[in-house]
């Protein structure tokens, strides 16, 4: 007894189907493999540095006196939401940690002549000084990280064509912001005036001066 086997021919649609569906796993599986950096491995990138000289542009004469650090910590929390996309979709939500210090300093290049007071026999002085300021925010990137990161679709396929994917600057700003925020809060304006104020009397003490006053004005 002879037993026939048919064979049932694939359509057309079906193969072109096939092809499509096989063409798609290949993109994703190189998009994979780029995100991850294994193309680097691959190809095995090197490093090399061809930037220029570094040119002097010019030079300043810093008279202030940093008196005080003070160093700060913020946790900035930023969601940017799409209108009418589920977050899914469009939408960004970064957790980060920054870290940053903020100077306060006492100008003494405003120190003019009729604010020193000398007596004859040079044993007291009284300077007159400006009030403690504060200097501009300084993001320590050392130490500070993104603690999470949670982007839709669209957002993840932007990062694949942009120079710098996870970009951090809107929320560096933030950090930024806050820190200076809460250093016009503090007391570090007050403390960098003791401090300067100590160090004058030091100073002027190993001179020979019993006695020294130190004032504030704006």
């Amino acid at each position: 007894m002879t037993t026939s086997i048919k064979r049932t021919r694939v359509p057309g649609w079906a193969k072109l189907l096939i092809a499509v569906i096989t063409l798609i796993v290949v993109l994703l599986a190189a998009l994979r493999l780029l995100v991850f950096g294994g193309l680097n491995d691959v190809f095995g990138t090197e490093e090399h540095d061809r930037s220029g000289p570094t040119l002097l542009k010019s030079i300043q004469d810093m008279s202030r006196y940093d008196a005080a650090t003070g160093n700060f910590q913020v946790v900035v929390d930023l969601e940017k939401d799409a209108k009418y996309l589920p977050d899914t979709i469009r939408g960004t939500r970064t957790l980060y940690v920054g870290a940053g210090t903020v100077d306060a300093y006492v100008d003494l290049g405003k120190v003019g002549e009729n604010d020193v007071k000398v007596n004859d026999d040079r044993t007291s002085a009284t300077i007159s000084l400006p009030h403690a300021r504060l200097g501009e925010p300084a993001l320590d990137t050392e130490h500070s990280y993104a603690v999470s990161k949670q982007r839709g679709l669209l957002d993840r396929l932007g990062d694949l064509f942009s120079d710098n994917p996870n970009g951090e600057q809107a929320v560096q700003r933030l950090a930024v912001k806050h820190i200076g925020e809460a250093a016009k809060e503090s007391r570090l304006t007050d403390r960098a005036e003791s401090n300067t104020t100590d160090m004058l009397e030091g100073l002027l003490g190993s001179l020979g001066f019993k006695e020294v006053k130190v004032t504030y004005g704006s």
